[in-house]
């Protein structure tokens, strides 16, 4: 049997159609966008279809666009440039969320901590950040908070309009990490009011190392990189062509599909949920709010079983999926987003994320949810076979 991909909160198969847009700059349309003749201003030109095609998807102005290398690059230089350009004005401290991506948690060690104060806002059990303690947090040298849209690991959606609202009264920036909003429900930088935002392609089913901040226009950002003027001297470097024109194929077929896809991922995503966790006994329960949600996302605990031992056995059957962020493979702790949540740490190494994506099937969920089952109840049975031999 094929095996089946429960892991697109981690990343997303390169549609067909995206594909077919890179492939030219792939092979004959190789030229440097910085370039003035012909070969590259037609890369030039691809480019400039990207950016309005990235855009158009989150309602911003071409201009706003600045593309990157992806997410990661993105919330840094979304924290770090901002910090940088506010320093000169007095207003040396952050606000964040517990809860964040480690690309914008691990890009606060990149600075000076005796100079700039990071606070840090903790989550609800329902995996939500309340606006009231962001800007609470919010001081008069504050000069940005960083709340994601989407939570990468719960899917959780967070109210980034009233945290804008908040913050801004007290008179800081706003960024968002939409990285796991974009393609999945509409988003309109202009109804949020952000003044950066954070968007990457392989989660749309674009490629990698193609990502872009929007950047309000009028926002103070320090470029973390540095060299020709390309992006509007905000980020320098030979662009991407191939990459970036994949982001904005992506970008166009996302607008294109996003609603028929979370009908029917959303209903996938709650046979799953539905079937797992049954009566209601507590050996399986959801972590997060049930409804303040994406469509693709459902983080469960497992009573008992670990959740490493759990994933190794649902690989070996043929099924992937997750115990977390993708970016923390590895790592021996637990998830820090379960626990900012106030979840025990024995729930929080019982956890797993299952993540739906546009081409998984009704059978596909009915076979893992059999699988899962059979997996689940062979772990419990282990320590018991264990103490009678």
């Amino acid at each position: 049997m094929n095996p089946i991909y429960l892991d697109h909160a981690a990343t997303t198969p390169l549609d067909p159609g995206v594909l077919e847009a890179m492939l030219p700059f792939l092979r004959g349309q190789f030229g440097n966008a910085s370039s003035v003749h012909g070969f590259g201003q037609r890369a030039r030109g691809a480019i400039d279809e990207a950016r309005a095609q990235v855009a158009a998807l989150i309602g911003a102005r071409d201009s706003e666009i600045v593309f990157t290398s992806g997410g990661t690059e993105a919330d840094n230089l979304a924290i770090v440039g901002v910090l940088a350009a506010g320093a000169e004005a007095g207003r040396n401290n952050l606000v964040v969320s517990a809860i964040e991506h480690h690309a914008v948690l691990n890009s606060l060690k990149a600075i000076d901590h005796a100079r700039h104060k990071v606070t840090t806002v903790a989550a609800r059990k329902s995996g939500r950040v309340e606006p009231g303690a962001v800007a609470e947090a919010v001081d008069r040298e504050t000069v940005l908070a960083s709340v994601m849209l989407v939570n990468n690991e719960t899917g959780v959606i967070q109210e980034i309009p009233e945290v804008v609202r908040l913050v801004k009264a007290r008179g800081a920036l706003v960024h968002t990490d939409a990285v796991q909003g974009l393609g999945r429900f509409p988003l309109d930088v202009r109804r949020l009011d952000v003044d950066l935002m954070t968007v990457s392609a392989h989660k749309i089913y674009g490629p990698k190392g193609a990502g872009a901040l929007y950047v309000r226009s009028g926002t103070r950002m320090t470029a973390l990189i540095r060299g020709g003027s390309q992006e509007r001297n905000r980020r320098a470097g030979t662009e991407n062509v191939a990459a970036i024109v994949g982001f904005g194929k992506a970008a166009e077929l996302a607008g294109e599909r996003m609603a028929e896809d979370s009908t029917r991922i959303a209903i996938l995503r709650d046979r799953l949920e539905a079937a797992l966790i049954g009566t209601g006994d507590g050996t399986v329960t959801r972590n997060g709010s049930a409804t303040d949600r994406i469509a693709s996302t459902s983080n469960l605990s497992f009573a008992g079983v670990s959740g490493e031992d759990l994933l190794v056995a649902l690989d070996l059957a043929g099924v992937a999926v997750s115990t977390g962020a993708a970016c923390a493979a590895g790592s021996p702790e637990p998830s820090h987003v379960l626990k900012a949540m106030g979840l025990s740490r024995e729930r929080v190494n019982t956890s797993l994320r299952f993540s739906l994506g546009r081409g998984t099937t009704i059978e596909e969920i009915d076979r893992t949810v059999a699988v899962v089952k059979a997996a689940v109840s062979r772990l419990l049975r282990a320590p018991l076979e264990q103490t009678q031999h």
